[in-house]
């Protein structure tokens, strides 16, 4: 399904330059749930984000479904990450004003969706992850395992063949942290996982 061959990324800041990931090659098949581990700083975060098309590589090759992304075009990156990837990030990225349905709705409107299958495509969502009962709570009246797990419904809305987690429990406790990796282990079940 998804091939990293080879991918070699530098930041430049004046002279100096840092070397994020060099020469690194991967396998991922679907229906896996991979997690990627290494210290900080050790280019764990950039690598999630050229799997998803947020970031580009100097060099190798990121290969998708057996199709080379080396002449993708903004176009195309914007398509991938639209049809095929989900995102769920550490810090949850809900807009604090809107209730957790339209924060999962949000991401049915970028993609064109109708109002009223947007919604019924966000309930589904958002009680398949548990809070099918929680709607029209805002953001700021949720804990921090239910605000992740709203964030997980929204990167899971449009279906993606691909869901990426960067540090998804890095901000909840014991307890809460096991339950979000309980549900990240059944979504893996039908899609790639991988988490950082």
């Amino acid at each position: 399904m998804l091939q990293i061959q080879h991918i070699c990324k530098e930041y430049k800041t004046g002279k100096f330059t840092q070397k994020a990931l060099d020469d690194v090659s991967l396998k991922l098949r679907e229906n896996e749930f991979v997690a990627i581990l290494g210290p900080s700083g050790s280019g764990k975060t950039t690598l999630l984000n050229i799997i998803g098309g947020l970031d580009r590589y100097d060099s190798g090759d990121l290969v998708i479904n057996g199709i080379s992304t080396k002449k993708y075009k903004d176009r195309d990156w914007d398509s991938y990450r639209n049809h095929t990837i989900g995102f769920v990030f550490q810090s949850y990225n809900l807009i604090p004003h809107q209730s957790v349905l339209a924060n999962v709705e949000l991401a049915l409107t970028i993609s064109g969706i109708g109002k009223a299958e947007r919604r019924e495509r966000a309930k589904a969502a958002l009680e398949e992850v548990g809070l099918g009962e929680q709607l029209h709570k805002k953001p700021n009246q949720m804990s921090g395992g239910q605000m992740q797990r709203v964030a997980i419904a929204r990167a899971l809305v449009n279906d993606p063949d691909i869901l990426l987690a960067d540090e998804p429990t890095g901000a909840l406790d014991s307890d809460t942290s096991i339950q979000v990796m309980e549900l990240l282990k059944k979504v893996a079940k039908d899609r790639l996982v991988v988490m950082v």
